[in-house]
């Protein structure tokens, strides 16, 4: 609240904007297939006192459901024992008892999913229950093409940087440093895209391979969609302090989604450090159910163990699987083979803690990272001894730029206040668009984008920034 920007917030009362259709249409959906989920979980129980508070999590969702529907007050939460309540519940006062139709989008959509937590708080049985956990590793599932194209891909990455540390067929440093380059930039697209990247940007290391790269279709058909590109600010940095001779280097990845997405996290992850552009990689997960997706450190365990016994997983049918008809499909000798290295390679990593999970409670706090250095002190002073902190997706940028109104031509380093110059933390913000908050942009950009097919024309909305076709790659050297 006071270390906010005063440059106005998204707010749901706007109908031009994505918060508008957010709290009208989407979150009641999300409500009610928690509801579901949570049915189904107390239907299945032969724990008497689990089905029975089970059912009083349903009402009490479904109470929720129809406050947001029939735009009643928002309500304080309930004392469920964690810290961070008072802080919701006096922001909450200080909003003036806001309606849902017609509040912050920020702070209401962090208030949701904190409310929710806090009905299974409220609980003995279902306090670890993870309502979207089902719907996380359904969706990772069904990316299997590309999880075992990537696995491949990878493993004749890590294993030529790691027996190597050389690209083959560039003959001259300034070749390899090229190559170099060029394949970072790869990781780092792919780690954009999530599943929507094309998996065969995703070189083999050769240096023949990678300049055909360099002018495939395909990448630039990616690149002209990512209208701010950093990336190059963000591989100097890295280079630089790996040239440096520094013993230690950090890169921190705070995480967006689970499933497919962490996945290519970990991708990426274990990249940097297999190219010695890192000795420590440290994951950053939300601490509680979050904006359905979001990654908690049992899904980081939960992938793992998918990847331990891979036949297993993709062989066994969930029974709605089995309801519609479909046959498992085993994998083949050498798609295990793949799976069962990054295993054992990322296992390698967290076992002798160079990829670390750290949890913090302020990632699920209600504001924006603009409150950082002044309400989690000692997070902020962590960060600083990262070489880089890479922010992944929509959520992480609204709570950077304060999800506020700014001119879209702002400087990135502006929007993101104590984040910016001189905070002593190197940022990179990796972001498709899908909210209405974009800054950094070239003078005209916003209008040209706007004129394109679903782009929002004249109708007040900036809808391009909707629908994750569009992404921004943002850097600010807070070192500097």
């Amino acid at each position: 609240m006071e270390f906010d920007t005063k440059t106005p917030q998204y707010n749901t009362s706007d109908p031009t904007s994505f918060a508008y259709v957010s709290a009208r249409d989407r979150w009641p959906v999300i409500i009610t297939q928690g509801i579901d989920d949570v049915h189904r979980a107390t239907w299945a129980t032969k724990d008497e006192e689990a089905a029975k508070e089970g059912k009083w999590i349903v009402s009490e969702l479904a109470k929720l459901k129809y406050e947001l529907q029939h735009n009643r007050e928002l309500t304080p939460l309930p004392d469920d024992g964690a810290a961070d309540i008072a802080g919701y519940n006096k922001e909450l006062e200080a909003l003036g008892n806001p309606k849902w139709h017609s509040v912050p989008w920020l702070y209401s959509e962090c208030y949701l999913y904190r409310r929710i937590s806090s009905i299974f708080q409220q609980t003995q049985k279902w306090k670890t229950y993870d309502l979207f956990s089902r719907q996380k590793m359904s969706t990772f599932k069904s990316s299997r093409p590309a999880v075992i194209e990537l696995a491949a891909r990878y493993k004749d990455i890590v294993t030529e940087l790691e027996s190597k540390h050389t690209i083959k067929g560039a003959k001259t440093q300034e070749e390899l440093e090229e190559a170099e380059k060029i394949v970072f930039i790869e990781m780092m697209e792919i780690c954009l895209w999530g599943n929507a990247t094309d998996l065969s940007l995703l070189t083999n290391l050769s240096y023949e391979d990678i300049q055909k790269l360099q002018g495939s279709k395909a990448r630039k058909e990616s690149e002209n969609n990512i209208i701010v590109n950093d990336l190059d600010k963000a591989f100097e940095v890295l280079t630089a302090a790996q040239h440096s001779g520094m013993k230690q280097r950090r890169v921190d990845i705070v995480l967006d989604n689970a499933g497919f997405e962490l996945f290519v996290d970990l991708i990426l992850a274990g990249y940097l450090l297999a190219a010695g552009l890192a000795t420590t990689v440290v994951l950053h997960p939300k601490s509680i159910p979050w904006f359905v997706s979001d990654v908690l450190p049992q899904d980081f365990a939960d992938l793992i163990s998918a990847l331990a016994d891979p036949q297993r997983f993709y062989t066994t049918l969930s029974n709605d699987d089995k309801h519609s008809g479909k046959k498992a499909i085993p994998l083949s000798d050498v798609e295990i083979s793949d799976l069962k290295f990054l295993f054992e390679h990322w296992s390698r990593f967290h076992a002798e803690g160079q990829m670390v999970l750290r949890p913090n409670r302020f990632w699920t706090e209600g504001g924006s990272y603009w409150r950082l250095p002044k309400t989690a002190p000692g997070l902020h002073e962590d960060l600083k001894e990262s070489e880089l902190v890479v922010f992944k997706g929509d959520l992480n940028y609204r709570k950077l730029t304060a999800d506020a109104a700014w001119p879209v031509t702002s400087p990135f380093t502006e929007a993101i206040g104590p984040l910016g110059p001189g905070s002593g933390v190197r940022v990179l913000a990796l972001r498709t668009c899908k909210a209405d908050v974009v800054v950094g942009l070239p003078e005209g950009e916003d209008e040209r984008i706007r004129a394109t097919e679903g782009g929002g024309g004249d109708s007040g909305g900036r809808k391009w920034a909707w629908s994750g076709k569009w992404a921004v790659v943002q850097f600010s050297d807070g070192k500097a």
